[in-house]
Formats: C-alpha cells, sequence, structure tokens
C-alpha cells in the first residue's frame, strides 16, 4: 500500500457499541485531546506493507488543513485544504490528484468538533497500560478496510496510525512526537489552488 492508499481509505465509519476498556484511555478523553488541538507539527516514518520506508515532516491546522512534506528522495507533497486533500507528484507534469476531505481517514482528525463517543465511528476500543488503539470502520463496506488511530495514555499524545485495508495490507504513520503550537500556521501552506498555480497548472 501506498501513501495515496493511506490517505483515501473511506471514514464513513459506524458504532457497533465496544464496551470501553478496563485500562486506557476514553473516547471523550481522546476526543477532548484532538479537539485541544489547534496547530501542530511533527517528524513522521511511514511504513508500507512492503516494508519501504519513507519520512518527512506533518503540520497541522485544525480544523481542515494538513501537510505532508516528504523527504528526499521522495516527490511527494500530501496537502488537505479547502475540503479537499491533493496529491502532488514533482516528478509528474499532471495536475494533482484530489480528493473530496470527508472520503478519507483524515476527517476523523480534522474535523471541527471531535465527537467520538457519539457520532457512529468507532468499532473497537482497545487499551494496555501504555496506549489506547481507537478502530474505525465502516460496517456497511468492510472492504474499505480499518483505521487504527494509537495513543500514548499518559501523557496523552497521538503516537501513530495504521491504515489495514480490505486485502490486508498495513500502511504505518509513526509520529516522532506531535507537537502543539501556539503559533498560527499560515494558511498557504494549506491552499491547494494556492500550490498550483506555483507549479504552473
Amino acid at each position: 500500500m501506498n501513501r495515496r492508499s493511506f490517505l483515501l481509505a473511506p471514514v464513513a465509519l459506524a458504532l457497533l457499541g465496544s464496551p470501553a476498556p478496563a485500562a486506557g484511555l476514553s473516547l471523550a478523553e481522546i476526543s477532548d485531546y484532538l479537539n485541544g488541538i489547534g496547530s501542530a507539527e511533527t517528524r513522521f516514518t511511514q511504513i508500507n506493507d512492503d516494508g519501504t520506508t519513507s519520512t518527512g515532516r506533518l503540520l497541522i491546522r485544525r480544523p481542515g488543513r494538513i501537510r505532508f512534506e516528504y523527504d528526499p528522495p521522495e516527490t511527494a507533497l500530501v496537502m488537505a485544504g479547502q475540503g479537499q486533500v491533493a496529491v502532488f507528484d514533482a516528478r509528474s507534469n499532471e495536475p494533482p490528484e484530489r480528493f473530496p476531505l470527508v472520503r478519507t481517514p483524515l476527517k476523523l482528525l480534522l474535523t471541527e468538533k471531535v465527537e467520538l463517543q457519539g457520532q457512529k465511528m468507532v468499532v473497537g476500543l482497545r487499551a494496555d497500560d501504555d496506549t489506547t488503539t481507537v478502530i474505525a470502520q465502516d460496517p456497511k463496506r468492510p472492504e474499505y478496510g480499518r483505521l487504527h488511530l494509537v495513543f500514548a495514555n499518559d501523557p496523552i499524545a497521538l503516537r501513530r496510525w495504521i491504515i489495514e485495508d480490505g486485502s490486508g495490507q498495513r500502511t504505518t504513520v509513526i509520529l516522532d512526537g506531535l507537537k502543539a503550537s501556539d503559533k498560527r500556521l499560515p494558511g498557504r501552506l494549506f491552499d491547494i489552488k494556492g500550490e498550483m498555480a506555483r507549479r504552473g497548472f
């Protein structure tokens, strides 16, 4: 599975009534944590199902904006803004591929108000002493796969997410310490139309 696959797995998800774990974080605590993120950034490592890896920088400005800057030799830039996700490839002369944000797993992180406990999104909640994992899936379309969001318990922090597609292939994105920022990241970093203009599209 490539970076495009992990971004495009759907998130029309439904609650199946999984009980809260005996230990770890509640859905309300996780929702409050995500709602408390305004601007944030971190380094990340992406591990594909075939074992290949790539690294880069991740920038978030909630609601609705995210930017993945891949390190060389990768040439991709992935950004969400203006209700869309765009995948740019510097090696291509074609305009970026664009998709509605609401059809990607990023919506779960970037929605204006996260309410995991009440929006019929979660099909599983697992915890141990160190981490809590939220599992999301569309029960009407299980072939779309699952999204796993893994949080450190104390202090609470998003550590990684895993996309598992319908065939069982997995792509993991590991975050190197997501750091919230008081400064507001500039809108140009998430301006898809502006990036297209700079690239001559």
